[in-house]
């Protein structure tokens, strides 16, 4: 499956929208006393307002989706195409560094390997100890870092956060809860709850600092569940700069490198986008009631090999996702507690977190 339907899964989104957000945020100075009283919008002021620093830290997942936990090693492994799956099955730990603009490492730690994404200047490296092999790419000058004046680009904390707030608004009650400890941090919790009962998820819990409004975690809760069905959040901080060392990476004996090609950086600040197959989607419904579709063929059109080299071919992936999916009129699905995602007999695909005859209509309807 391509990467496209995946940024609407709430399940799969939550990861890289707290990996984003480690790479680009900050960090509390200092634990706090109980909070101030916070409206939803001076909430989102403080999102808004954060500043950039320098820390380490470790960040714990846990899913409770109702998946198959897959095998981590020997036939079967979950690799490649399939890495989607296994990521959202089982506990993960992954420790983060982050040192200025330019220098970053995220590793997540398997049980029986490590994953790296690398950002030492413009070296970008992706390593996976497993098959030991490696990606390579040098970024163009200034990708990834932020306009030199700071804000210029971005609208005010108080626009956004109403801007924000206006669009949660319109699918989602959004409230303060009572404050949490995060990794020793005292944390607000802002909770957006769905107005539709016709999604699989009960509330959305983005744990924000006190102090500097850095998201340190997200709890998802699907409807008839007391506990997370998926979480991810900080459990371990340290204020240092990390070791300049841990941000140089060379490739161990033997492995296997494979250099990436980046667009070419502009002088007017665009980057050409690189050509690539045609993918779009069709969205229906709206907000949580939302349902993509992906044309037939789009199983087909992954790449082969991810970053960091992987590689597992369609058909280990299609073994794999059979293990997960289980068959239905048309088709076949695979069930989540926050997301289900139908796979029908001619190759289309609708996903959404929505039950199974919510997505059969939205099949039906094309």
């Amino acid at each position: 499956m391509t990467r496209t339907w995946l940024r609407w899964l709430p399940a799969v989104t939550v990861p890289a929208v707290i990996a984003a957000g480690v790479l680009t945020g900050s960090l509390p100075a200092s634990a706090g006393d109980p909070l101030p009283a916070k409206s939803p919008e001076q909430v989102l002021q403080l999102i808004a307002q954060h500043r950039e620093t320098s820390f380490s830290g470790t960040l714990e997942q846990t899913s409770k989706l109702g998946l198959p936990e897959l095998p981590q090693a020997g036939p079967g492994a979950s690799s490649g195409e399939a890495g989607w799956l296994e990521l959202l099955t089982g506990p993960h730990t992954a420790r983060v560094y982050r040192d200025g603009t330019d220098n970053a490492r995220v590793q997540v730690m398997d049980r029986l390997a490590e994953r790296d994404v690398v950002r030492h200047g413009n070296e970008l490296w992706f390593y996976n100890s497993k098959d030991n092999t490696a990606a390579h790419a040098v970024l163009p000058a200034g990708a990834g870092s932020h306009h030199p004046s700071g804000q210029e680009a971005l609208p005010a904390p108080d626009t956004l956060a109403e801007e924000l707030l206006a669009k949660l608004d319109q699918s989602s009650d959004v409230t303060v809860a009572a404050d949490v400890q995060v990794a020793g941090r005292s944390a607000y919790q802002l909770m957006l709850t769905p107005k539709s009962s016709s999604t699989l998820l009960a509330s959305v819990a983005i744990l924000v600092d006190g102090q500097s409004g850095m998201p340190l975690g997200v709890e998802l809760k699907a409807r008839g569940q007391s506990d997370p069905a998926f979480r991810i959040a900080f459990t371990k901080l340290s204020l240092e700069a990390p070791d300049a060392a841990v941000f140089q990476f060379s490739p161990p004996p033997g492995a296997t490198v494979k250099e990436l090609p980046v667009p070419d950086h502009k002088s007017s600040g665009t980057q050409d986008r690189p050509a690539t197959k045609d993918s779009r989607h069709n969205v229906s419904g709206t907000g949580w009631e939302s349902v993509v579709e992906l044309p037939a063929g789009a199983w087909a059109k992954t790449p082969a090999e991810q970053p960091g080299g992987q590689s597992g071919g369609p058909g280990n992936a299609a073994s794999l996702l059979a293990q997960a999916t289980v068959p239905v009129s048309g088709g076949r699905l695979l069930s989540t507690a926050l997301v289900n995602v139908l796979i029908l007999d001619d190759g289309r695909i609708f996903a959404g977190s929505v039950p199974l005859d919510r997505l059969q209509a939205a099949a039906a309807a094309r």
